[in-house]
């Protein structure tokens, strides 16, 4: 997790935050397939995770939810939808990035085949999926106003967003942290985004009968 200190001008002007969820768990991610457009549903964890995810952002003013359509996606936006009363809204512009034939493979083998994802005949350019993330966020500027808004989409998707609002992040050591159902804070300060915070994530409760073993 990291928190980005970027603190407004004397003159600049706070609005509400975005909220950029990854969704919860699958067993495609247990895995370390690619996802892309293939539709599985959370697993146990997963669903264990968003309880935990929701429960922590019914504490904010949440006045909108957007989420990719894929059911990953939406089983994650309802479960913070219940908790929050609020609707959700299906966004095609918050699908996973496309892998094409590649989607259901290991994504370690495919990096060792091409050298880079990127490099994956048929592959989305990360140029498209960076355009459409940021297209979303800009969307949200005047419902910011009144509150708190929350975007549910995909890994590729949400580095994609904060890479392009903080280039600064593409210089980490290693890969840029987002975890199955984290969450990052991104805020209007004036006419600026800045990235608030990076891979947050809920403490997610352990089972009963785990517990008690």
């Amino acid at each position: 997790m990291a928190t980005v200190d970027q603190r407004p001008n004397a003159d600049e002007t706070v609005s509400g935050r975005i909220f950029l969820v990854r969704h919860g768990r699958t067993a495609l991610n247990a895995d370390g397939r690619l996802r892309g457009r293939l539709d599985p549903p959370l697993d146990d964890i997963g669903e264990r995770e968003v309880l935990a995810l929701a429960r922590t952002l019914a504490e904010h003013r949440i006045v909108r939810i957007v989420a990719s359509p894929l059911t990953r996606a939406m089983q994650t936006a309802q479960a913070i939808g219940q908790a929050t009363w609020q609707p959700v809204t299906a966004l095609s512009a918050l699908l996973d990035r496309d892998y094409g034939r590649w989607a259901g493979e290991r994504e370690d083998e495919v990096v060792r085949r091409f050298g880079s994802l990127d490099a994956a005949p048929g592959v989305e350019p990360l140029s498209a999926v960076t355009q459409r993330a940021c297209v979303v966020a800009e969307n949200q500027r005047e419902m910011l106003t009144h509150g708190d808004v929350v975007m549910v989409s995909h890994d590729a998707v949400t580095r994609a967003l904060l890479v392009a609002l903080d280039p600064a992040l593409a210089m980490r050591v290693g890969r840029l942290g987002q975890r199955t159902a984290c969450w990052n804070e991104i805020r209007m300060v004036g006419e600026r985004w800045v990235v608030v915070e990076v891979d947050r994530k809920s403490p997610v409760p352990v089972p009963d009968e785990v517990a008690g073993a």
